[in-house]
């Protein structure tokens, strides 16, 4: 029963990290309807260039974390305005093969240039210490991970719900042909919603980096988890997303504990119920 406490913030550290890796991912497919693989590998170059600057530059997390997803953005807008604009129109098999393409050379690259070895990334000052919490001592990281998640959900259903930015975002989405006869520049609205879904993902790359180590595998790893989170969620849904991570980080977490032998595939049977149930998630809307 004492390790209920240490497990349940497990859960909560890791459902914030998904999430940060999902909402990205699920706000590219709501908005865009494109599945976009490579969001995984800028993840990971989000997760190598916050080293090279913590290491090499500043060693202040939080430059990391200002810098990256600049970076991620760029990356993301050049990728879509040459890229995936030009394949958008023959349908997903091509998005998905380019997609593909690029996170194996995003893969290669990293291999490259920082080598084929895991890579430690410490913070310093307060988020390396700990605090007393539920009768335990915890590291402050893992809560400093789920309360970014916690704000960025916040600004992202803002965004989206209450300003704007978001109802112009909607109606792109809804009816792209209207809402360009409106005057809305609506390439251009894609393209913002994929440079800032690379972005996000950037972002979630330098949280990842000192909880997880900094690694080429590390885009496989999340990405799983990531597809199950907005199957789960329902495709498109951002509300899904965040209740998807909650349930898997918790799933994982106290499998672990309570399962050891099966904590992998509870995350798939969760999965497979899910669809069985409801074949387009808990919050998806059946097209």
């Amino acid at each position: 029963m004492s390790q209920i406490p240490v497990f349940f913030l497990h859960g909560l550290a890791y459902a914030g990290l998904l999430f940060l890796v999902s909402a990205g991912l699920t706000l590219v497919f709501g908005m865009m309807n494109v599945l976009n693989f490579a969001h995984a590998a800028m993840y990971m170059l989000g997760a190598y260039f916050s080293f090279s600057i913590l290491q090499r530059f500043t060693g202040q997390l939080w430059i990391s974390m200002i810098i990256c997803p600049i970076l991620l953005f760029i990356l993301g807008a050049l990728v879509e305005r040459f890229l995936l604009r030009r394949v958008h129109k023959f349908g997903h098999v091509q998005e998905l093969l380019l997609t593909f393409g690029l996170a194996y050379i995003i893969t290669e690259l990293v291999k490259w240039y920082w080598g084929n070895y895991p890579l430690a990334v410490n913070v310093t000052g307060f988020l390396n210490s700990t605090i007393p919490i539920f009768g335990i001592t915890y590291p402050v990281y893992r809560i400093f991970i789920f309360l970014c998640a916690v704000c960025v959900g916040l600004i992202m259903a803002f965004i989206l719900y209450k300003t704007r930015l978001g109802i112009i975002l909607r109606a792109a989405v809804n009816d792209s042909e209207m809402a360009n006869t409106l005057g809305v520049n609506v390439p251009l609205v894609f393209m913002g919603v994929f440079a800032f879904g690379a972005a996000l993902s950037g972002f979630s790359g330098v949280i990842a980096g000192p909880l997880l180590s900094t690694f080429p595998g590390m885009a496989q790893e999340i990405l799983i988890d990531a597809f199950v989170v907005i199957v789960v969620g329902g495709f498109g849904s951002l509300g899904g997303a965040i209740i998807a991570s909650l349930i898997i980080g918790e799933l994982q977490s106290f499998g672990v504990l309570l399962f050891p032998n099966l904590s992998i595939a509870l995350v798939y049977l969760l999965m497979a119920v899910v669809l069985i149930i409801k074949p387009s998630g808990l919050f998806g809307e059946t097209e």
